[in-house]
């Protein structure tokens, strides 16, 4: 018996020392993950909320409604449709740029048009939360948010989770940059706790040491660990 014990912790060790990180070279670390992720400055503020591709907007002009719209479309370009004014460029503004816009146009053909502009549904400010959390998945963002806050909406990290492998994937003017970033330090206040924003990808990193524990530890009872010798 206490050979197979043997047998079954020396395979659990041999797994763990196959294990390679997975923090590819490209991906930054320490100080340089915090230079292009940093961690918000003073306490949470609420950012203003900038149109993105795919939404959906409500547009209404007063006592206009012919010219009015609710689940308005933004569409791949960025762009809305609306009659008389023809197209507008609408990712990337606020609500109250967007209204001013519509309003400037529509002035050619109404007398003082009041705009107002709001947010109907949102495609475009969620996260994606991948790898060794409870529920992976893509999760609305409300709010200023962190990787703490991240984690916890996916019901938190697996027991096979490497806490100092969670990398946080972003795209910068087009370019895509990649940190890691440790969980564990950052739960004991060691670390910062980054921000994270829309359209981030966040990855939770498996652990071969503590997948190969835990699996000789579920093969403990049929080996009768714990028989009398």
């Amino acid at each position: 018996m206490m050979r197979s014990i043997f047998l079954a912790v020396a395979a659990g060790m041999m797994l763990s020392a196959c294990v390679s990180s997975s923090i590819g070279p490209n991906v930054s670390q320490g100080e340089e993950s915090y230079a292009k992720i940093p961690a918000p400055v003073g306490g949470p503020k609420a950012q203003l909320y900038h149109i993105g591709e795919l939404d959906r907007i409500d547009i209404t002009l007063f006592q206009e409604p012919e010219m009015s719209a609710k689940g308005m479309q933004v569409d791949a370009a960025g762009d809305i449709s609306m009659p008389l004014i023809g197209r507008v460029h609408a990712a990337g503004l606020t609500t109250t740029e967007l209204a001013e816009q519509v309003r400037t146009k529509a002035a050619r053909f109404y007398v003082d048009p009041q705009v107002t502009v709001s947010i109907a549904s949102s495609v475009s400010q969620n996260v994606t939360v991948q790898g060794q959390v409870t529920e992976p998945g893509i999760f609305p963002l409300q709010g200023p948010t962190t990787l703490l806050d991240v984690v916890a909406l996916a019901k938190g990290e697996t027991e096979n989770a490497a806490l100092d492998q969670v990398v946080v994937i972003r795209f910068i003017d087009d370019k895509r940059y990649a940190a890691a970033f440790n969980l564990e330090r950052i739960r004991r206040a060691e670390d910062a706790d980054p921000a994270i924003l829309a359209r981030d990808i966040v990855i939770v990193g498996h652990s071969g040491t503590k997948q190969a524990w835990h699996d000789v530890l579920r093969a403990a009872p049929l080996l009768n660990v714990f028989a009398q010798f």
